[in-house]
C-alpha cells in the first residue's frame, strides 16, 4: 500500500468534551501521523461550502449548523493506506454499528454527532485537505 494523506475533522461534539487527545492517540496508535493540525470555528457558510456535496440531502442544513456550533480540529493524517486506515479507526457512521474500540463506538453521541469526519477517497482527500490547508502547512 502507498503512503497517503487524508483529512480528519474532530467535530464539535468531541472538542466540547475535550476528546481531541484521546482521538488523536487512536489515530497515532494505528500508525497514522498528524502532519498538519489546527483548531478553528467554522461559520455556517464555510461548513456549507465544505459539505456542498450533501446540499440536496435532507440532513444538510442540520449538518452545517452542527459543524458551525463550536470549534473543530482539522488535521491531515499520513500513512500507509491512510484513507482506509482512518475510516477503520473512525468506525461506522452510526455508532450503534461501529466496531468496539473505534472512535465512534467509544465517543460518538449519535449518528449526527459522531465525533469525527474522514475523507472517503483519494480525490476527496486532496480536495478536502486543500480546503483547510496551504501546502506550506503540511509538514510530514
Amino acid at each position: 500500500m502507498a503512503t497517503e494523506r487524508t483529512l480528519s475533522i474532530i467535530k464539535p461534539d468531541a472538542t466540547k468534551r475535550n476528546l481531541t487527545g484521546k482521538i488523536n492517540a487512536k489515530f497515532e496508535d494505528a500508525g497514522l501521523r498528524i502532519v498538519a493540525q489546527k483548531r478553528i470555528h467554522l461559520t455556517p457558510a464555510q461548513a456549507g461550502e465544505f459539505y456542498k456535496v450533501h446540499a440536496e440531502r435532507p440532513f444538510y442544513g442540520e449538518l452545517c449548523d452542527f459543524m458551525a456550533s463550536g470549534p473543530v480540529v482539522v488535521q491531515v493524517l499520513e500513512g500507509e493506506g491512510a484513507i482506509a486506515k482512518n475510516r477503520e479507526v473512525m468506525g461506522a457512521t452510526n455508532p450503534a454499528d461501529a466496531a468496539p474500540g473505534t472512535v465512534r463506538a467509544e465517543f460518538a453521541e449519535s449518528v449526527g454527532e459522531n465525533s469525527v469526519h474522514g475523507s472517503d477517497a483519494p480525490e476527496t482527500a486532496k480536495e478536502e485537505i486543500a480546503y483547510f490547508f496551504a501546502g506550506l502547512e503540511l509538514v510530514g
